[in-house]
């Protein structure tokens, strides 16, 4: 089936419509650039969808969002590197703890046991002294007879 002109006319004036709105669109994102959110979305609801003004005003609020996905997940990524590195230190911080807990524990096994041969030694200490003191009444009542 052969193409007729006029098909190849229609065909080129489309594409050339679609360029000329392409090029139409980049102009407004151009200028869409320094505007703010508000401006722009204000902007997009006023215009009906599908305009060049309702396409610039959506590709440029995609390019923010974008931007803003983008600098949102370096931060979420650098937060998760120095929660990482925290956790690191508090698991160190941890085992530094267990290991002094138990040298503490260890010391105050060592105080117990010292506790308690103190207390023998004080208990000899007064059994001696007892008995010396007996020893010394029995010495004296012996003279005195």
């Amino acid at each position: 089936m052969p193409v007729s002109v006029s098909d190849e006319k229609a065909s080129e004036t489309k594409a050339s419509e679609q360029a000329q709105a392409s090029d139409k669109v980049s102009a407004l994102v151009e200028v869409l650039r320094n505007r703010s959110y508000v401006e722009i979305r204000q902007r997009m609801y006023d215009s009906p969808p599908g305009s060049p003004w309702w396409t610039a005003c959506r590709a440029e609020l995609d390019l923010r969002n974008g931007q803003q996905f983008g600098e949102a997940a370096l931060a979420m990524s650098r937060t998760s590197d120095k929660m990482r590195a925290s956790l690191q230190h508090f698991e160190q911080l941890a085992d530094t703890l267990q290991q002094s807990t138990k040298d503490v524990a260890d010391l105050l096994r060592g105080t117990q046991e010292a506790g308690r041969r103190l207390e023998i030694a004080v208990y000899v200490t007064i059994g001696i002294t007892l008995v010396q003191f007996f020893n010394l009444i029995f010495e004296i009542f012996r003279k005195h007879r």
